[in-house]
């Protein structure tokens, strides 16, 4: 190899070292820059909390900001967030032992950033604390009620939890937002005397209701016995009244006829002596030659005698 081409391949060599090194040198820039670069983003439903040396030196909310190189940034979480309670146990006030499952849904408080951060959670996940919260809030609750006003009660029972537990969280600074209560259940013994007492009760109604439908049928044919009879009165009356009527108008004709008859009678007496009268004036004083049987002699009253 002459001394021209060893000469081109030193110079190719030579640049090759360079591109590796100039390569190297912008690769820790890049990630020097990336190290050091002011700008960060905060994500919706979160809040930045920006520390030097692990003390608290400000609250940032969502999107950008500029942070220098010896501060740092921790994403902190303000959504709402579940913390499950799986057979929580309590005891109600006649003694009688009683397991629930409950789901709280809750979130950290925007003023309470920062001492949540400082006290008790870098994330705000504050699960543990409000599973024993709720844990501690259930058993002082139930042993408020008797087993019977536990079943009858339940959506008070359910509000004086969130009660509670809104007032034990806000130590944390959580807020409650609502509680579900699940598998609300007794001891298997209990739930059999709930169940025979259930029946009992609603063999009692079925009877009682047997005993006022038997009374409403007996009511009703009673007051049917009485509208019957009545009506027969009615009836009996109005007949009575008829007859009544028709006896009194009968009665008042008869003596309308009796009098019309006396009357006609003395009418009918006038008449004939009126006709006596003008027979007497009539006659000549001659009496009949010839008197048959059954002919009347003028002025002649065999019954006057009598």
């Amino acid at each position: 190899m002459d001394l021209k081409t060893r000469l081109m391949s030193d110079d190719d060599g030579a640049r090759a070292s360079g591109l590796l090194r100039k390569g190297a040198m912008l690769l820790v820039a890049v990630v020097l820059l990336a190290w050091l670069w002011p700008l960060r983003t905060v994500p919706t439903g979160h809040r930045g909390v920006i520390t030097v040396g692990g003390a608290i030196r400000g609250i940032e909310a969502e999107g950008f900001l500029l942070i220098w190189p010896w501060q740092r940034l921790n994403i902190f979480n303000i959504r709402a967030e579940e913390a499950t309670v799986e057979n929580a146990e309590g005891s109600t006030s006649d003694t009688q032992p009683v397991k629930v499952s409950l789901t709280v849904r809750y979130s950290i408080q925007t003023d309470k950033v920062a001492e949540v951060f400082e006290k008790y959670s870098h994330d705000g996940n504050l699960q543990s604390y409000v599973q024993t919260a709720t844990q501690e809030v259930f058993k002082a609750v139930t042993a408020r009620y008797n087993a019977p006003d536990l079943i009858a009660k339940r959506a008070l029972v359910s509000g004086d939890i969130v009660t509670a537990l809104r007032s034990k969280l806000a130590v944390y600074g959580a807020q409650v937002i609502n509680v579900d209560m699940r598998n609300f259940a007794f001891s298997q013994d209990y739930m059999s005397a709930i169940n025979q007492k259930v029946t009992q009760e609603q063999l009692r109604l079925a009877a009682e209701n047997k005993v006022r439908t038997v009374e409403a049928e007996q009511k009703q044919k009673v007051a049917i016995a009485e509208a019957e009879a009545t009506a027969l009165k009615a009836q009996a009356d109005g007949e009575a009244y008829a007859a009544l009527k028709a006896a009194t108008a009968q009665a008042e004709s008869l003596r309308i006829q009796n009098a019309a008859l006396s009357q006609s009678r003395e009418v009918l007496e006038l008449r004939r002596i009126e006709v006596e009268k003008i027979k007497a004036e009539k006659w000549n004083g001659a009496l009949p030659q010839n008197v048959y049987a059954g002919t009347p002699i003028p002025f002649f009253n065999p019954q006057a005698g009598k």
